[in-house]
């Protein structure tokens, strides 16, 4: 069998999203993954050749088995976190993934995940501090449907139209320059008199003493 002949299946089961793998001699390959509801993806794997500098302008081919390039692959990706971690990419002993292999893979993902869930529950006992949870371990957690005090998904911050100042989402009342932002909300407070709240809905400054 040649190697443009030669393929593999290099299979992911985790959704998530890889950036392209660069080798020099296949170039660059996107790993796929799982579209929502289904239980994993597939990237083909084709075999390859490389070339050895032998000196004096003379260099020798030599080729590179699917397998060996989708191990090598799946080496990189799993390794990813460092020693003992695993993201559910494998490479199928056949043209699709069997239930055993799909089976052990999810076993394997599911042990690593409750690792990264117990290091950050020990962190948290520890310090209290959401700053010291790692994305990967927010996203082991939400991966095994579990609610954890450490985990929330923190909203980006608005600008306010008349001083630009950073202010959180629903903010009636603007701290930077006293623009109200929200003029039910700044009414329910006591900000502005009810009857302003009917007023247009241009931003004002907040009466001071309020």
């Amino acid at each position: 069998m040649s190697a443009t002949q030669d393929v593999v299946c290099l299979v992911n089961i985790c959704p998530e999203k890889w950036p392209p793998r660069h080798r020099t001699y296949f170039g660059s390959l996107e790993i796929q993954s799982p579209a929502p509801g289904e239980p994993y993806a597939v990237t083909p794997v084709r075999g390859g050749r490389g070339v050895i500098d032998l000196g004096d302008k003379r260099t020798m081919e030599y080729t590179i088995s699917a397998r060996e390039i989708a191990e090598d692959l799946a080496r990189e990706l799993n390794g990813d976190s460092g020693e003992g971690s695993f993201h559910g990419v494998f490479v199928a002993a056949g043209e699709a993934p069997t239930a055993a292999e799909l089976d052990g893979a999810r076993r394997r993902l599911q042990e690593f995940q409750e690792r990264l869930v117990a290091a950050a529950d020990l962190e948290w006992e520890r310090t209290h501090n959401p700053m010291f949870i790692t994305d990967l371990e927010r996203r082991a957690a939400r991966q095994l449907g579990l609610e954890k005090p450490w985990l929330y998904d923190p909203k980006p911050l608005a600008d306010c139209p008349v001083c630009a100042e950073k202010i959180k989402p629903g903010v009636a009342v603007c701290r930077g320059c006293g623009a109200i932002l929200d003029r039910a909300r700044a009414a329910q407070f006591g900000l502005v008199a009810a009857e302003e709240e009917k007023k247009a809905p241009e931003p004002q400054r907040a009466p001071r003493g309020k």
